[in-house]
């Protein structure tokens, strides 16, 4: 059963692709522990691509924050020490070939909200890409 109460935890990592790994895992890991396990493969999803995205077109360290709102919200996401906004989502393509450009197309499509905003902390300038998920299941239809 999930928990009622809320609890935030982040992961700060370098710019490594390898991290992608270790922040998907350490989700499932987070998730599996407050019986929250039925959002982990969508908030999985979710993460790899916020996470890819911020590990791929910034230089810096990023992190990943995980937030369970007490009340049937989880929010995922990405910070990266570019204050550039995120390219908006694109439309799916019939290109499916390609490697890039469907991350926030997915993340708007699986998540039940979705946003960014720019950060400025201890003399830091970046963004935090986020998304939130309802704790009861539902689907999502990719167009």
């Amino acid at each position: 059963m999930p928990e009622t109460e809320p609890w935030e935890y982040s992961l700060c990592i370098p710019s490594d692709p390898r991290a992608v790994t270790v922040c998907r895992r350490t989700l499932r890991l987070i998730l599996t522990m407050h019986g929250l396990i039925h959002l982990a493969d969508v908030a999985e999803l979710l993460a790899t691509e916020l996470v890819s995205n911020a590990v791929r077109h910034t230089k810096g360290p990023a992190a990943l924050r995980v937030r369970w709102s007490g009340t049937g919200v989880l929010r995922v996401g990405a910070w990266d020490a570019d204050p550039s906004p995120p390219e908006p989502p694109q439309p799916f393509a019939s290109k499916w070939e390609r490697e890039d450009g469907r991350g926030l197309a997915l993340v708007r499509a699986c998540a039940d909200v979705w946003g960014w905003q720019p950060l400025a902390r201890e003399g830091n300038r970046g963004k935090y890409v986020w998304c939130e998920l309802g704790s009861v299941p539902h689907s999502s239809t990719i167009s």
